[in-house]
Parts: C-alpha cells; sequence; structure tokens
C-alpha cells in the first residue's frame, strides 16, 4: 500500500466552503503559501490586483480568486466572491491552533480561593489571584497574571506575560497577546496646590467575546464606570485605550493608535494605524478612519475620515509647511480684500448713471 498522500484535497475544501472548483479536486493542499514562494501542496489566495502579475507563474496546487482572475490562473483554482475571507477560513482548517492539556503547573502560583476549572491550563510561572476565575478551556500562559477577583472566560487565551488586572471581566474565546495590560489604572489626576492629585480608577475593563487584543495594547480601567469593549473587537499592538472608554461590537482598530479617555466609538468602525482620537467623543457606527488621522470633534454620520499630510519631498514640504505658517494672515488678507471688492461693488450700484450727461 502506498503512502497515505498529506493534506487536505482541494475538492473537499471547494465543498466546505462553497467555491466553484476549476481543475483536479483530488489534488492536495497541506499549508499556505504566498503566491510568490507558492509550491506544490500549497494554498494560495488573490484579492489584491496589484499582485494579479504574479498569477500566471504561481506554483501552488490551488489558489483562491475571484471569476474575474481566473482565467489567469496556471493552477488549480476556488473561485469565490470573496476570496480573502474565504482563504482566512481554508487556513484556519490548514493550520488549526495546537490545544494544549488541561491542569496546573507546579511552578505557577494559585490562590486557594481561585477557582480554575478542571479543563484549563496554567502555566509555569503563571499568578492567579484570590477570588479569580478561570473557565472551562482557557490558556493562561507563562509569567501572566489574574489579578483578584478578575475572571477569564471560556476557552479565552493569554499567550505570556499578559496581566488582567483585579475584578476586570475577559469574555469567552478572547485572545490576548504578549505585554498586553488589561486593567491598567487610567491617567487621572487633578491639579491642586502641591502638584497633581491622583484620582482613584475604581472602574473595571469589560471585554466582550471573540476579542483578541494585540501585543503591548494598554486598555485603562474605568475611573468610575467601567471601560467596555464588545463583542469581535480587534485591537492591533501597541494601542492604548483610555479609561471609561467605549469600543462598539466589530470594530477594529490598527497599530499604535491612541484613545482618549470617555470617547464612545460605535460598531463595525475601521480605524487605521497611528489614529489620534481625543476624549469626550462619540463616534457613530460605521465609520473608516484613515491613518495618522487626529480626531478632534465627535462623528455623526458614517462615511470615510482623514487628515495628516501626505509624504513630499523635502525642498517642498519645508517651502509649504513655510506658507502653512503664513496661512491666518493669508485668510485676514483675502477677507479685507472680499470686503473692498464687496464695497466698491456696493458703491458702483448706488452711483446714478451719468452717461450721456452734459
Amino acid at each position: 500500500m502506498g503512502a497515505t498522500r498529506p493534506g487536505i484535497a482541494i475538492g473537499e475544501l471547494a465543498a466546505q466552503f462553497g467555491c466553484e472548483l476549476i481543475g483536479d479536486p483530488d489534488a492536495r493542499v497541506g499549508h499556505v503559501a504566498t503566491l510568490a514562494n507558492a509550491g506544490p501542496g500549497t494554498l494560495a489566495f488573490l484579492a489584491n490586483p496589484k499582485y494579479r502579475p504574479k498569477l500566471a507563474q504561481c506554483a501552488a496546487s490551488a489558489v483562491v480568486l475571484s471569476a474575474e482572475d481566473a482565467a489567469g490562473c496556471a493552477t488549480n483554482a476556488l473561485i469565490t466572491d470573496d476570496p480573502y475571507v474565504t482563504y482566512a477560513r481554508i487556513a484556519t482548517v490548514l493550520h488549526p491552533s495546537t490545544g494544549h492539556a488541561p491542569g496546573i503547573h507546579a511552578a505557577a502560583s494559585c490562590d486557594p480561593t481561585a477557582e480554575i476549572h478542571p479543563t484549563a491550563h496554567v502555566a509555569p510561572g503563571a499568578v492567579i489571584e484570590a477570588g479569580a476565575e478561570v473557565c472551562e478551556g482557557a490558556f493562561i500562559g507563562p509569567q501572566c497574571v489574574v489579578g483578584r477577583h478578575a475572571r477569564v472566560g471560556p476557552h479565552s487565551v493569554l499567550t505570556a506575560n499578559v496581566t488582567v488586572a483585579h475584578h476586570c471581566e475577559i469574555g469567552a474565546r478572547v485572545t490576548l497577546h504578549p505585554a498586553s495590560v488589561i486593567g491598567s489604572d487610567g491617567f487621572g489626576y487633578a491639579r491642586a496646590a502641591e502638584g497633581w492629585l491622583k484620582v482613584p480608577q475604581v472602574g473595571r475593563v469589560v471585554l466582550g467575546d471573540d476579542v483578541d487584543v494585540g501585543a503591548g495594547t494598554t486598555i485603562d480601567r474605568g475611573a468610575v464606570e467601567d471601560t467596555v469593549i464588545g463583542h469581535g473587537v480587534k485591537l492591533d499592538n501597541q494601542i492604548q485605550i483610555g479609561h471609561n472608554v467605549r469600543i462598539g461590537d466589530h470594530t477594529i482598530v490598527a497599530a499604535c493608535s491612541g484613545v482618549s479617555g470617555s470617547t464612545v466609538i460605535g460598531k463595525r468602525c475601521l480605524v487605521a494605524g497611528a489614529v489620534g482620537f481625543v476624549g469626550h467623543l462619540n463616534i457613530c457606527d460605521d465609520v473608516t478612519v484613515t491613518g495618522q488621522t487626529m480626531v478632534n470633534r465627535s462623528i455623526d454620520k458614517p462615511g470615510v475620515y482623514s487628515s495628516a499630510l501626505p509624504m513630499d519631498e523635502a525642498a517642498r514640504w519645508r517651502r509649504n509647511s513655510a506658507r502653512f505658517r503664513r496661512l491666518d494672515d493669508l485668510a485676514r488678507t483675502v477677507k479685507r480684500l472680499e470686503k473692498a471688492v464687496a464695497s466698491i461693488g456696493e458703491s458702483a450700484a448706488t452711483t446714478p448713471d451719468r452717461e450721456g450727461d452734459d
């Protein structure tokens, strides 16, 4: 008997994910690859037209793409209306997350009053404080801290060096990547005669289900009420979420963005990288904010919003920067000229027509 062929037949994948198949249904794929570097046994995808020229030379065993790109495909094709989404689903099948053995490692430190489900995993160096709850199938990675009376929901993953501070609540199927901090004190200080007086931060952080929090991202606890992150929210690396912020379901925020305290961001928003929100704003549902935008006012209408200036040649940038500093003077000059022109127009309109006078 011959050796078992690795991977999954693309005919099975086409049936499972509703794709039209062009090619050999018995061709098998075992892992994913880019169009440029794919080889036999791999699955690639085309979603961005910029990479279309690479399709003709792609050596993958199958490519996930749209119907309009199928004619240029030199290998087996899985045709779908949304190639990127379908690729993501197939990649999850080809690269499933690794399981973990239940139990508490001897090098972990767990308070006897903590409730840890028998199917949860607590890794070496992890600390579970008094009254904390770790639910069914949860994974508490090495050097993680679950503070007193905090809760980690079913099948959530704290990868490594994650802190969930006291009384915070993590929903189901949440992933917290390394060095993320949930529930640090908000930046609250009152200016007194003798200096800055710390304001106690007595709220919590509450994360909904299916939330992802990237590496190094911090979410501050509420000053009085809770900081709340809705279901399905995805936060990239190095993001700062201030106290009392609320982010609606299925919003996604890219790296290096910052949200100041008490700002409310709606559902299904897309926030690109390095965006800054000043505090106490209300952003409605279905808003897209492009990269490096400074959001300094509330948004009450869905749409795409931008600020910041694009890159330019240094010499021209310096000239334009100097002109930018003179914009206020220019605006005042234009206003004076407009008034002068309006005055001349009014004078001409009121002056009698003397043509033909003796």
